[in-house]
């Protein structure tokens, strides 16, 4: 039987709504033997610490509007459900390292973040941003010279082997495409699982496929190791796309190549966001661009929802929980 806890929801109106609809919040309060709910944008940070000290919960739920955790924390506090993604802004590594168990959203949002990726690799083989602005701006139509492309059969090449990854080669199945990839943790037994091969090289991902998927964490040894050298190795009509981190991709040298329309490319990630308004990226027909919504969709954030409340459940029960932050972990994190 689970044990009674102190819970805090340090989440926003619209995050409570989204992440927690019911009956999920009913089932979060059960399992509370306290429930308090802290709107973080109702208060200054420093008021926020305050309510935090002042509540003094064992467990902590929190989501993208939760400000930093203050250097001290709560006495009582042992463990942080987080339901969103990123966790560095959120909790200090030395916090980890004195025994704060800290979880997030896992791969429980994956298959919606590859979803995205699906579609703008389809956006680009089509045309989609050139016939959307063409025939709504100047009545276009195709003529006997038009070209389009389809998936089926493509190359396609995935730089890092995350769980977004794994989730979008499931998605790809139904298109018979051979798949590579370049990441440090695939090995041969990888390769067999999932029916793919390993890149020898950066270099050589880029420039044998016809569709490069940019899915790498953002961490200081791959910050701007998409340069303009790897993105000119693409074949002319192929495809870049990035719903990974944005920083990972020279950005400068991503607008001049796709100024040039020697290749598509489909954008969910920037380097700066918001995306300027001035952006070298904008305004061109071979770019799809959709502003970080990769995932997960208003509609499907109960999905990591879900899987706060079965952490939050094995932890009231004693069972292990699932997706932890361990400094490996946070070390490897965006």
């Amino acid at each position: 039987m689970p044990r009674p806890i102190t819970v805090v929801a340090a989440l926003s109106a619209q995050e409570m709504t989204g992440f927690l609809p019911e009956p999920l919040l009913a089932d979060f309060r059960a399992l509370a033997g306290k429930f308090v709910h802290l709107d973080p944008t109702r208060m200054s940070v420093a008021e926020f610490h305050a309510a935090l000290a002042a509540a003094n919960p064992e467990v902590l739920v929190t989501c993208w509007r939760t400000p930093p955790l203050p250097s001290t924390l709560p006495p009582a506090l042992r463990y942080v459900c987080h339901l969103a993604g990123s966790i560095k802004h959120l909790v200090k590594r030395d916090q980890i390292a004195a025994g704060l168990v800290v979880t997030n959203w896992g791969g429980s949002i994956s298959r919606i973040v590859a979803e995205c990726a699906l579609l703008h690799v389809l956006s680009c083989l089509r045309g989609a941003t050139h016939w959307t602005l063409a025939m709504h701006r100047a009545g276009a139509w195709k003529d006997g010279g038009t070209e389009s492309a389809s998936l089926f059969g493509r190359r396609v090449g995935l730089h890092g082997f995350g769980q977004v990854a794994r989730e979008f080669i499931r998605l790809l199945q139904p298109f018979g495409c051979p798949i590579a990839v370049y990441a440090p943790d695939v090995d041969a037994a990888v390769e067999a699982r999932y029916g793919l091969k390993r890149a020898p090289s950066l270099e050589a991902l880029f420039a044998d496929n016809d569709v490069i998927v940019e899915l790498a964490p953002l961490i200081p040894a791959t910050t701007g190791i998409v340069t303009e050298k790897l993105l000119r190795l693409i074949r002319p009509g192929g495809v870049f796309v990035n719903v990974g981190r944005g920083a990972v991709v020279d950005e400068a040298a991503l607008a001049r190549v796709a100024q040039e329309g020697r290749i598509n490319l489909g954008l969910d990630v920037f380097t700066t966001e918001p995306l300027p308004a001035g952006s070298g990226l904008r305004g061109l027909a071979n770019v799809s661009l959709t502003p970080h919504l990769g995932g997960p969709t208003t509609d499907r954030q109960r999905d990591a929802g879900e899987f706060g409340l079965a952490n939050l459940r094995a932890y009231a029960e004693g069972r292990p929980v699932q997706a932890v932050i361990t400094l490996a972990v946070y070390d490897a994190s965006t």
